[in-house]
């Protein structure tokens, strides 16, 4: 039952992957018609005629309310809030799509946790860069796709500096079984969804190793603790990695074997190679390139990330899982609370 209806806004989700299906489905349950791009015609014709999106969300049912295309600009041409649910290493080819299509008065918001292999970029940097577009935003948080479709409670973040792209997100999204929070830090709502990944990694390797409950919450505190770090290091405000897009976010992935990125990190320490466990997946793990990506950010602002930099060794570098544990627990041990957070923190409350 849905608790709301918004009949003024017209809106599109770019993207019928397993979240971006999932994002029709929340706003469609709400009464809201919503259009839903994707490329491939047979999964579009499943979700116009069965309601189905087999490849992604099997056994689930998706609203009546969600009309998939396979046709960019009809998806976009009238719509007035836009959701972006593209892989990110796709995501710069499909804003070059929109370059011309889209319109600067129409919002934004992206749900990829990603950054761009090569660049470094976050997503709303590449969505300035190919189009017109510019009152964006990103939703992020502790979201499983399967558990949100099939009707089960969660909260999540979009963030903007943009006061109207949160109110109008908020208003097609917010529901009995989702609660939408805002947040005006862009940067750290990205890096948190991102850098979260090659965590979930490592403990999908735990996981599997079955190293226990103590070991899992070692892996998420000091993981918290490296992506502040980073985060704090390219701009982001280190309150925000203690909420739904830092720790929230963190500890679902960290611990659902629903998780896409905890899946790959179990394969790996079953002892599949990288590219078994990726296509055993059938679907994008954001960790496996993010991790590429943070170590060469960390290498270059010259940050400590043990943690980080042992999962990018175990992806590329032909460690075992169980080498890279005995790396991370032999190593130097620093402060629990690091002092460049604690005076970032004091400086954003001046």
């Amino acid at each position: 039952m849905a608790e709301h209806t918004t009949a003024t806004t017209r809106v599109s989700v770019l993207g019928a992957g397993n979240w971006g299906t999932t994002v029709a489905h929340l706003i469609g349950q709400n009464g809201i018609p919503v259009t839903l791009w994707g490329r491939n015609e047979e999964s579009c014709a499943e979700i116009n005629e069965q309601r189905r999106n087999s490849r992604y969300l099997k056994g689930l049912e998706l609203s009546e309310h969600i009309t998939a295309t396979t046709e960019l600009a009809k998806a976009v041409e009238e719509a007035e809030l836009l959701f972006l649910v593209i892989p990110s290493q796709a995501f710069r080819s499909v804003c070059a799509d929109l370059g011309d299509l889209v319109r600067p008065n129409q919002l934004a918001v992206h749900a990829t946790k990603g950054l761009e292999l090569g660049t470094g970029r976050r997503m709303t940097e590449i969505i300035r860069a190919e189009t017109c577009l510019r009152q964006i935003g990103v939703l992020s948080g502790p979201n499983i796709a399967r558990e949100m479709c099939a009707g089960k409670p969660a909260g999540t973040v979009v963030a903007s500096r943009f006061p109207r792209v949160i109110e109008v997100s908020r208003e097609v999204l917010k529901s009995h079984q989702l609660r939408v929070y805002g947040n005006t830090d862009v940067v750290g709502v990205e890096l948190g969804g991102t850098l979260k990944n090659i965590i979930a990694i490592a403990a999908g390797m735990a996981t599997q190793m079955e190293l226990g409950e103590n070991a899992k919450s070692l892996l998420i505190t000091r993981g918290l603790s490296e992506i502040a770090r980073l985060g704090v290091a390219l701009g982001a405000d280190p309150m925000t990695f203690s909420g739904l897009a830092g720790i929230g976010d963190l500890m679902v992935t960290c611990a659902s074997p629903l998780s896409r990125n905890h899946r790959v990190g179990a394969a790996l320490a079953r002892g599949m190679s990288l590219k078994e466990a990726v296509d055993s997946l059938g679907m994008v793990a954001e960790g496996v390139k993010a991790a590429k990506i943070a170590e060469q950010l960390t290498g270059e602002l010259g940050l400590r990330a043990p943690l980080m930099h042992a999962v990018y060794r175990v992806l590329y570098d032909g460690l075992t899982p169980a080498e890279g544990l005995r790396e991370l627990m032999t190593g130097a041990v620093q402060e629990d609370i690091d002092p460049s957070l604690t005076r970032a923190a004091a400086t954003k409350k001046r």
